[in-house]
C-alpha cells in the first residue's frame, strides 16, 4: 500500500507558478481524478509527486518519507504519462515487459515472475492479441492501451495515469475507467488527470479541482461537480445528474462573462 502527501507544495516552470501550494493526502483504496481546466497545474502536481521535476517549496511524501530515489518510486508507483510518442518499432510484448525494468538490475533478464507479470498486464489493458504486432504501426488508441499495461506490468501498489482516455473510443474509455476501478477496490492507490467530468463523475471516489495551480475543491463528485464550481473554474454552464445510477455532467456552453 502507497500514501502520497504534499505539503504546501510550490512548483515553478520558469517564470510560471504551476503549482501553488497544494496540500493534500491519497490514499490506497480509491480512484482519486484530477480535473481541472489546460494549464490548472494537473500534470505538474503529479510529475511533481514522482520526483520528475524539482519543489520550490514545500516537500511531498511517500509512505511518510521524503527524498525517496526514483528507482524507489518507480517501484512503487506505476506511470502513465500523457501524449507518449513510440520512435522504436518494438513488438508490443517488448515495449510492455518495460515496465518491469525497476524491478531488475543491469544486464538481468526477465524471470518467470517478470513474464507472468508482463501477460497478466495485456490481459487486463486487452492487447494480448496484439503482442506480436509493432507498437509503431498500432492505431493511436491501441498504443495507449498497450502503454497502460507497460504501467500495469510494473506490479506497483500505486498508479498514476496522465489523461488515459485520451485516443480512445468510447467503449475503450469505460474499459479503461473500469480498470483503474478495479486496481482501487484491490486496494491500490490510482491517480488520474481526467477531461471528461462525465467519466470522472461516474467513476471516481474523489476528485480533486485546480484551477491555476491551487487545489480550489477536494472531495466527493457530488461535492466537487456543482454548477457553482463549474461556472468559477471551467466558465460553463451545465446539466448536472449525480442523484441517480449513472451520474451525468453535460456541458452546455459557455457563460458570457
Amino acid at each position: 500500500m502507497v500514501t502520497i502527501a504534499t505539503e504546501g507544495l510550490e512548483v515553478r516552470l520558469g517564470r510560471h507558478a504551476a503549482v501553488r501550494g497544494v496540500d493534500v493526502t491519497l490514499e490506497p483504496g480509491r480512484l482519486v481524478g484530477i480535473i481541472g481546466p489546460n494549464g490548472a497545474g494537473k500534470s505538474s502536481l503529479i510529475r511533481a509527486m514522482l520526483g520528475l521535476i524539482r519543489a520550490d517549496a514545500g516537500r511531498v511524501l511517500i509512505d511518510g518519507k521524503e527524498g525517496m530515489d526514483r528507482r524507489e518510486i518507480a517501484r512503487r508507483i506505476a506511470y502513465l504519462p500523457q501524449g507518449q510518442t513510440l520512435h522504436w518499432p518494438l513488438a508490443v510484448e517488448r515495449l510492455v515487459a518495460l515496465g518491469r525494468l525497476p524491478h531488475l538490475g543491469p544486464l538481468s533478464r526477465l524471470r518467470g515472475e517478470d513474464e507472468a507479470a508482463i501477460e497478466a498486464a495485456m490481459v487486463r489493458a486487452d492487447v494480448l492479441s496484439l503482442k506480436d504486432r509493432v507498437a509503431t504501426e498500432l492505431s493511436g488508441g491501441e498504443r495507449a492501451r498497450v502503454l497502460l499495461a507497460r504501467a500495469l506490468a510494473v506490479g506497483a501498489p500505486a498508479l498514476i495515469a496522465d489523461e488515459p482516455l485520451a485516443a480512445l473510443d468510447p467503449g475503450h474509455q469505460i474499459d479503461v475507467m473500469a480498470l483503474l476501478q478495479a486496481e482501487a477496490q484491490a486496494g491500490s492507490l490510482v491517480v488520474t488527470v481526467l477531461h471528461d467530468l462525465a467519466m470522472a463523475a461516474r467513476w471516481c471516489d474523489r476528485l480533486l479541482l485546480m484551477e491555476e495551480g491551487r487545489l480550489v475543491v477536494d472531495g466527493a463528485p457530488r461535492d466537487v461537480l456543482t454548477a457553482d464550481n463549474l461556472a468559477r473554474v471551467y466558465g460553463i454552464a451545465a446539466r448536472i445528474d449525480l442523484e441517480g445510477d449513472w451520474p451525468l455532467v453535460l456541458p452546455v456552453g459557455r457563460l458570457e462573462n
